[in-house]
């Protein structure tokens, strides 16, 4: 191959791969947003839960009690039921994820670590 035609092409692979990094940078899944949906309906009052027993297969502070919620399909609310979730780090706290009001609706807003 010649030199001009691997120059053009190692110049038009760099420019695709940065192009496709500016991209996923720029994407708001990849800020740790997420995009809403505007439900018009307010969600049903939460369902009584009875938290389980602490996971007998995990020591002592290693997952959280994640409460259930409900979850919007496009036409009615599902309940999705409560969960242990493993702790990511040492001393991370769970920010439980909550419907919130605004105007035009409702929003879910994704639970988190901080």
């Amino acid at each position: 191959m010649p030199q001009t035609k691997k120059t053009s092409c190692a110049v038009a692979l760099a420019l695709g791969i940065a192009a496709l990094g500016l991209a996923t940078a720029a994407s708001p899944a990849a800020a740790g947003v997420r995009v809403g949906v505007f439900v018009p309906l307010a969600p049903p009052a939460p369902r009584y839960e009875v938290v389980p027993a602490y996971p007998p297969n995990y020591a002592p502070g290693r997952v959280v009690w994640q409460p259930g919620h409900w979850r919007w399909d496009g036409h009615d609310y599902d309940w999705v039921p409560g969960h242990y979730e493993q702790i990511p780090r040492h001393r991370h706290h769970w920010v439980e994820g909550h419907w919130a009001h605004r105007p035009g609706g409702w929003v879910w807003v994704d639970g988190h670590w901080r």
